[in-house]
């Protein structure tokens, strides 16, 4: 449970336009438990303990910027109770889109035949690749409406008076957020919706127009916001636009008039006077000052036009902006910045947004932190910045980024009793393989239930799990227990006999309780599980031999993933049946075996050292406990090849890191970001048998 509930800010604006309540239009536009959220609301956030995990950099500077492995709700209940305030928030949500996004694992180069054949080119058969889920994206539209409302309202709790907030969506639920964002910050507050065209048209054989483009709501939270004005650079359409003078200088006619009536503003001035439904933009000193320095264009017969004001294009400083972004492409494929994370979003986004709404050394946050880009630009451009993401290859992917950038920060992870395998989305996968039996009946159970198993005298008995990518179905409260028993448990078949419900934490369990005793049938019992008996059970159990050398050097001799190789194995299988009828796979020659001469599919396949599975190693040689302080690290590309501070060397890894001085831990990081923590040998005391790594929930 958590250590308390932090008071959000104070309730919704009164007057504003409600999705229950849309009195404008006079129709109902509700949404499923939208009661429940105000109840969470009325409660607070949830606050739990915090982990310092790493320091980056000197503790003065690395305490000013963070990057927190959670929820958005239990990082802005932290930020709350350390009195820390935002000046700019941008998030980019998930969608709503229905969508799984997976990142591409690659095998990394045998360190010993790379070293081996170091400058030779990459032979295709040792650069082989693997998708892993991230995390998904599959939403019903009344449980992200919820999930969204009181995030909305947590991030708006820990935002400074002068912030702004830019929320980052697309066309499957961004007009519903629209509405929320009027209600959470007022409609008062909403400044513009940003269109920012991320690609181009293309050839589709399709019915209907191609979608090229993303929504940003921008909304201020008070008046004093911060803007700065920010210019594109003419475009050749626009330059054709102007002409060339005497002088051989660009130059176009600007409006004198404004649309509006103002009678003081309506005279006549040298022939020409303005239209019935527009005013003159000056007095007639203005003007006559304009004459003076030749700066009116005239018509023919010598009288000012309306169009008249002479402005020089060596005297704009561009462009001023406009809500459609045209100009910010996507990430290339083959960009320096492509970090290969699933929706990751061009830097050159996050400078426009940075740049235009806060000033050097403002706390610039993202609570769905994704590849890092926000945090990078914001580093980058001298202000300090907040990451925040519930998976780890985000926090991995953000702390390299920033780590090769020379920023300072703090690692944290909160303490909310979930032990997460990487991401919620691969521990739901998790969760349901370690539930003996339990498989999906679609005929018979909807989407609710995560599965059912068969009981030898019950017969079929659903279960529930909480969804941990959503954070309002973690506490087993009595509404919760009410959708369980009276909307869910009465569509179930009249056979099931008993429901199993798995919790993380329990409001008030004696209610609970109370509450099933009261509303089941005397022929159907519910039972309660605790779903973090089993969540113990996901734990990282890599093993790692590693060796110093009397010069503080690290050789890795040995790495073992028994969980990788089974996903490789489990790959191989897959893509060797699809290849081979029989279910073979290539004979030792790689050659198909007879009597099926189809193309082969060539199997991954690890050495006995299994370094290939590596991707980050580091040393700790300040501390042998705590938090980790990486005195020596790198990183590897897809093939091999060493990253150091950010930047990618010209040499193949090796197998060893050299150490300032004598390492007393060392981190071992898979290709798939499981993290491994042994105690390093002495000099003296090599070799060493496998060590114990520190389990990592």
């Amino acid at each position: 449970m958590p250590i308390d509930y932090v008071p959000y800010y104070p309730q919704p604006i009164e007057g504003q336009a409600v999705l229950n309540n849309f009195t404008r239009t006079r129709r109902l536009l509700a949404y499923r438990d939208s009661d429940k959220v105000l109840r969470r609301l009325a409660r607070g956030m949830p606050r739990y303990e915090l982990e310092t995990l790493e320091e980056v950099g000197t503790p003065p500077a690395a305490a000013a910027n963070l990057l927190i492995r959670g929820e958005c709700l239990s990082a802005c209940a932290h930020l709350k109770e350390q009195g820390i305030q935002v000046d700019l928030v941008y998030i980019d949500p998930p969608f709503a889109s229905g969508a799984d996004y997976a990142k591409k694992i690659a095998i990394r180069r045998d360190p010993k035949r790379a070293a081996a054949a170091a400058g030779e080119e990459l032979p295709d058969d040792q650069l082989r690749a693997f998708d892993e889920k991230m995390y998904g994206d599959i939403w019903n539209k009344e449980d992200y409406l919820n999930w969204m409302h009181e995030n909305l309202m947590a991030i708006k709790t820990v935002m400074s008076e002068n912030a702004s907030i830019y929320v980052h969506l697309d066309w499957h639920i961004g007009h519903y957020v629209k509405i929320l964002m009027d209600e959470v910050f007022g409609e008062d507050c909403f400044q513009n919706e940003i269109i920012w065209v991320r690609t181009n048209s293309h050839n589709m054989k399709s019915k209907g127009y191609v979608r090229s483009n993303d929504q940003i709501l921008y909304y201020r939270k008070g008046d004093d916001f911060v803007f700065n004005d920010v210019f594109s650079e003419i475009s050749d359409a626009q330059l054709s636009r102007y002409k060339i003078d005497k002088n051989g200088d660009y130059y176009t006619g600007q409006d004198l008039t404004f649309s509006g009536v103002n009678a003081a503003k309506q005279f006549e001035w040298r022939g020409t006077t303005p239209p019935p439904n527009r005013s003159w933009g000056m007095n007639i000193q203005q003007l006559e000052d304009l004459w003076e320095k030749g700066l009116i264009l005239v018509k023919k017969d010598g009288t000012p036009r309306l169009d008249g004001y002479k402005v020089f294009l060596k005297d704009k400083m561009g462009t001023p902006l406009t809500c459609t972004w045209d100009d910010v492409g996507r990430v290339g494929n083959t960009a320096d910045e492509r970090t290969d994370y699933a929706t990751q979003k061009p830097e050159a986004l996050l400078e426009r947004i940075v740049s235009v709404s806060s000033d050097k050394n403002m706390l610039v946050a993202d609570f769905f932190g994704g590849s890092g880009v926000t945090a990078a630009v914001a580093h980058r451009l001298g202000r300090r910045f907040i990451h925040v993401d519930v998976g780890i290859n985000s926090i991995q992917t953000a702390r390299d980024r920033l780590q090769g950038s020379g920023a300072a920060f703090r690692v944290l992870d909160v303490q909310d009793g979930v032990a997460l395998f990487r991401n919620p989305v691969q521990t739901m996968d998790k969760l349901r393989s370690l539930i003996t039996g339990l498989r999906l009946d679609e005929a018979e159970l909807d989407r609710f239930w995560a599965g059912a198993f068969n009981d030898s005298r019950l017969g079929l008995v659903p279960v529930y799990l909480p969804d941990l990518k959503d954070h309002t179905t973690k506490v087993l409260d009595l509404p919760l227990i009410n959708r369980i028993v009276n909307v869910a448990m009465p569509d179930l078949p009249d056979k099931v006999k008993k429901v199993v419900v798995y919790y993380v934490d329990i409001d008030d369990r004696e209610a609970v309780d109370a509450f099933i005793d009261a509303n089941t049938l005397p022929d159907c019992t519910v039972e309660l599980r605790d779903l973090k008996e089993l969540l113990s059970e996901i734990v990282l159990a890599d093993e790692a031999v590693v060796t110093v050398d009397a010069g503080n050097t690290v050789r890795f001799e040995r790495f073992q993933s028994d969980r990788l190789q089974q996903k490789i194995a489990a790959y191989n299988q897959r893509h060797g049946l699809n290849a081979f009828p029989d279910g073979e796979l290539l004979d030792a020659d790689n050659q198909p075996p007879e009597p099926n001469p189809v193309k082969g599919f060539k199997p991954i396949e690890i050495s006995a050292d299994g370094l290939e599975l590596i991707e980050w190693v580091g040393a700790d040689c300040t501390a042998a406990e705590g938090p980790w302080h990486s005195d020596a690290e790198l990183k590897l590309d897809k093939t091999g090849i060493i990253i150091q501070g950010g930047k990618k060397t010209k040499k193949y890894w090796d197998a060893t890191l050299a150490c300032p001085s004598a390492p007393l831990r060392v981190k071992i990081r898979s290709i798939t970001g499981d993290e491994t923590i042994v105690a390093a040998p002495t000099a003296t005391n090599n070799p060493v048998k496998p060590a114990k790594p520190r389990k990592k929930k």
